[in-house]
Parts: structure tokens; C-alpha cells; sequence
């Protein structure tokens, strides 16, 4: 009998840590999980192994690995708040912890390291000049990751679009586009339609990086791969993915309201990350998913409608029939 592999998922509760924790746990593996308060967290996720702990104290990461042989590192300050004084301590802790256990780290990438001189193909060689603070952390996260590689500490990074599915959490689509927990009236569209943008269905790319953990010829220590998604060519095919799902082919569509946004993005932090974003709704722009593919053959790809609509159902977006249809999402 084959000893039972454990992974430490940091951000259990969140979007992609959440399907990361659900995929290891259907692999066989052990799955642990820091939380401040680990008997609330229990209640909604009972399978995983619940510490108490945080993952701003290396200490508590570093106890939270021993003997596991993967880190996720998917944790994030909620609603945005405090990223500068919280994202890089937060590495710090993962990248100690996985130097003394000799644990493997995985970072769900973002976009935000690029500027729109490295648009509209993104590749794992672009140039990274982001406009943002959160991009700028997200470059140093990455530089970060890749020295402690050369010191031995293995690194996997997926970089994806802008993240939707079966969760909500700081994500456009929840945010943006739709309200959870309401029937939906309209859809609001970030910008203008006509312009290219790219998606990524959260349990196609967790499935995809268990694809890239499972390789048994991984080539360096420290490995990036563009993850491509669903490309929006004009921005029309998110909006009628959503309008099939919910039945409502005239469904309105409106503009954000970014005057409001702007206007309050001085005082609420959400509002000014938003705005600082925004340069990703005026320009297409597609990840290049090449060197992944020469890799594992494809990447996981669930149809969008299917997607969309196990999405709006899991947000509380759908009549009760349409959870069927939602609930029949394949993956490639």
C-alpha cells in the first residue's frame, strides 16, 4: 500500500484554495488547513484537518507542514484590505516552512504582474511592468519564489485570468458582473463589450494543476505555465452564457458604474483595487497556453455554459431549475 501524500492548503476557505483542498482530497491525498478559529471552519469543510493558526506567523505554517510534501499557497487578505503589510509575510511563512520540510510550493497566478506592454498574448516570458501596487507585490511574490528556488525550495506557479466558479470571493464575475444571492434583473459589464478577455473556471485550473503536481518528469525547481481558459474574443460570450443559464435571453446588460467607483476608491479599499484594475477591461489580451499544453497534452476545459451556469447556481443566481443542468459540468 502506497503512503498517503499531505498537502497544507493555505486560503482553504477562498476560491481556488477551496478546489485545490477538494481535487487533493479526490486524489487520496491528507489535506490540513490553518484557521483562526478551525472548529467554525470545520462546519463547512468537514474532510480536511483543521490547525489553528495563521498564516502570518511562520510558526504556525511551519507546524502546520511537517511531513507534508506540498504547500498551496492560496491565501489572501479578504476584501482586499492590507495587501502591502500582509502578502509578502504571509510568502515569507510558506517559503520558510517549505525550505525546513522540504515541501514543494504551488502559487495560483494572476495576470496582474503585466502591463499593457506585454498585451494582448500573454506568454510565460513576458515582460512584467505592472501599473498597480497589487501588481507590483505580485511581481515581487514571484522574484521572491524564485530565489528560494535556486536555495532548493521547489516552486509551480499557474497564472490564470480573472478567476469564476463555484464560490463566491474576490473575484469579477461574483463582484461585478452578478449579485450572489439574488435572482438576477441584469448583468453589469465591467466596460465596453468588443474587447478581448480571459477567464478561468476554478475547478478546470485546479484540476490542471494537480495534472502539473502529478507529472513525474518535472524539468526544474522552479516551473510558471500560462493557463488559458476561456478567451472572450468581443466580451459578448460571458454575457450570453449567463443569459442561456438563467433563461433570460433579453436580459439587460449595463455599464459599471465606475464614476462611483472612482469617486469612492479614496475611501474603500475594494473600490480603489477595482479602479487600478480596470486597464485589464480596456485592452484584449489572451494567455498563451503553449508551453502548458507541450507539457500535459490540454488543459482541464469545462464547456462555459456549463461553467457559467454551475457558477450562478453554487451563488445563489439560479431557479431551482436550472440546478441540474448546472450540476452536469465535465472536464475535459
Amino acid at each position: 500500500m502506497s503512503e498517503v501524500k499531505t498537502a497544507l492548503v493555505l486560503g482553504a476557505t477562498g476560491g481556488i484554495g477551496g478546489e485545490m483542498a477538494a481535487k487533493l482530497l479526490a486524489r487520496g491525498w491528507q489535506v490540513r488547513a490553518l484557521h483562526r478559529n478551525p472548529g467554525e471552519a470545520q462546519k463547512s469543510r468537514p474532510k480536511l484537518q483543521w490547525l489553528q493558526g495563521d498564516a502570518m506567523r511562520p510558526q504556525d505554517v511551519l507546524t502546520a507542514a511537517q511531513g507534508a510534501s506540498l504547500i498551496v499557497h492560496a491565501v489572501n487578505p479578504p476584501g482586499y484590505r492590507n495587501w502591502g503589510q500582509l502578502v509578502l509575510p504571509m510568502l515569507e511563512s510558506s517559503i520558510a516552512a517549505a525550505r525546513a520540510t522540504g515541501a514543494r510550493i504551488v502559487l495560483p497566478g494572476t495576470i496582474y504582474n503585466f502591463g499593457p506592454d506585454a498585451f494582448p498574448v500573454l506568454t510565460e516570458g513576458s515582460p512584467q511592468n505592472p501599473l498597480t501596487r497589487k501588481g507590483a507585490i505580485r511581481v515581487e511574490m514571484e522574484r521572491r519564489l524564485r530565489a528560494a528556488a535556486e536555495t532548493g525550495v521547489r516552486t509551480l506557479i499557474l497564472r490564470a485570468g480573472d478567476f469564476f466558479g463555484p464560490k463566491a470571493g474576490n473575484n469579477w464575475f461574483a463582484q461585478g458582473l452578478v449579485t450572489p444571492g439574488r435572482k438576477l434583473r441584469r448583468i453589469t459589464y465591467p466596460d465596453q463589450q468588443g474587447v478581448g478577455h480571459a477567464w478561468a473556471y476554478l475547478p478546470d485550473v485546479a484540476e490542471t494543476i494537480m495534472r502539473l503536481i502529478e507529472r513525474k518528469d518535472t524539468a526544474s525547481a522552479f516551473e510558471v505555465f500560462h493557463f488559458a481558459g476561456h478567451f472572450d474574443a468581443d466580451g459578448t460570450q460571458m454575457v450570453e452564457a449567463i443569459r442561456k443559464a438563467v433563461g433570460q435571453q433579453r436580459l439587460k446588460v449595463r455599464r459599471f458604474p465606475w464614476a462611483v467607483v472612482v469617486a469612492a476608491s479614496p475611501f474603500v479599499t475594494l473600490f480603489r483595487e477595482m479602479r487600478e484594475m480596470r486597464y485589464l477591461w480596456r485592452e484584449p489580451l489572451r494567455l498563451d497556453n503553449a508551453r502548458l499544453v507541450a507539457a500535459l497534452g490540454a488543459e482541464a476545459h469545462t464547456p462555459l455554459d456549463l461553467a457559467v451556469s454551475a457558477t450562478l447556481e453554487s451563488l445563489g443566481c439560479l431557479p431551482a431549475a436550472g440546478a441540474e443542468a448546472a450540476s452536469r459540468h465535465e472536464l475535459a
